[in-house]
C-alpha cells in the first residue's frame, strides 16, 4: 500500500503529461490529413479565376502558400462571427480545432518549392512602385505585411502579394462597413488603418479609389499566394 501511495504522485504527473502531449498534437496540423477534408475548399478555392456571387461578386482568394497561422486564424473569426460571409461562416462551424490545424497547413505547404517561389526575390526586385500619392498612407501597411507585402512580421498577418485585386478591395470594405448583416470584418488593427472615429462619426482614412488603387497595385507584386488546380478524378 506504501508502495503504491508513493507511486501515485509519479503516475499522476505521467498522465498530465501524456494528456499535455495529446492536446499538443490535437493542434498540430497535419497536410496529408488536411489533403482529405479539403473536398469542400476546391469547390471555389481550387478552380483558377473562381468568383463568389454573393453577398459580392469578387476572386474567391488564392489561399495556397498562405501563411497556415493566417488561415486558421481567419476561419476562427469566421466562427466567431467576427468574419460574417455567410458560406465561409457555415463552412468554418463544421470545422473542429483539428480540421482547421490540418487545413491551414495543407494550404501552406500546397505548391511550396516551384518555380515562381524560387525566382520570387529575383521578382521583388522588378516589382513595381507604389502609387507615390499613396506612399505615406502605405507605411503603416508595410510595417505589419513586410516588404513586397509577402513578408508578414506576425504569422497570423496575411501574405498579400499576388493576391487578386478585387478580393483585396472586397476585405477592404469590410474592416470599415458597419451594420451590415453579410459583409463586415471585425479587427481593431485593420479597422484603425480605414477609419478614422471621433465623436461618434466615422471617416474612411483611404478613399474607395485609395482602396482600389491599392488593392490593383498588391496584386501586380510578385508572391507566393496560388490557385493549385485540383485533378478530376481524386
Amino acid at each position: 500500500m506504501k508502495k503504491a501511495l508513493t507511486l501515485l504522485p509519479l503516475m499522476l504527473a505521467l498522465a498530465g503529461v501524456c494528456t499535455l502531449a495529446r492536446a499538443q498534437d490535437a493542434k498540430a496540423g497535419d497536410a496529408a490529413r488536411g489533403a482529405q477534408k479539403a473536398a469542400m475548399c476546391i469547390g471555389c478555392h481550387g478552380i483558377t479565376g473562381y468568383q463568389a456571387s454573393f453577398p459580392e461578386v469578387y476572386k474567391v482568394p488564392k489561399i495556397s502558400g498562405q501563411g497556415g497561422k493566417y488561415i486558421a486564424s481567419a476561419l476562427q473569426a469566421y466562427q466567431k462571427g467576427d468574419r460574417k460571409h455567410p458560406s465561409m461562416k457555415a463552412i468554418a462551424a463544421t470545422l473542429s480545432d483539428q480540421d482547421i490545424a490540418d487545413l491551414s497547413a495543407y494550404y501552406e505547404q500546397q505548391g511550396k518549392g516551384d518555380a515562381t517561389s524560387a525566382k520570387l526575390e529575383a521578382l521583388e526586385a522588378k516589382a513595381p512602385a507604389a502609387p507615390a500619392a499613396l506612399k505615406d498612407k502605405l507605411a503603416a501597411c508595410v510595417a505589419c505585411h513586410g516588404d513586397n507585402f509577402s513578408k508578414p512580421i506576425d504569422p497570423t498577418y496575411p501574405r498579400l502579394a499576388g493576391q487578386h485585386a478585387d478580393y483585396l478591395y472586397a476585405a477592404l470594405k469590410a474592416y470599415a462597413t458597419d451594420g451590415n448583416p453579410h459583409i463586415g470584418r471585425a479587427n481593431a488593427v485593420m479597422r484603425g488603418q480605414l477609419v478614422a472615429e471621433a465623436d461618434g462619426k466615422k471617416k474612411l482614412t483611404f478613399t474607395h479609389a485609395e482602396m482600389k488603387e491599392v488593392s490593383k497595385w498588391i496584386a501586380s507584386l510578385p508572391g507566393d499566394l496560388k490557385t493549385v488546380e485540383q485533378p478530376r478524378l481524386r
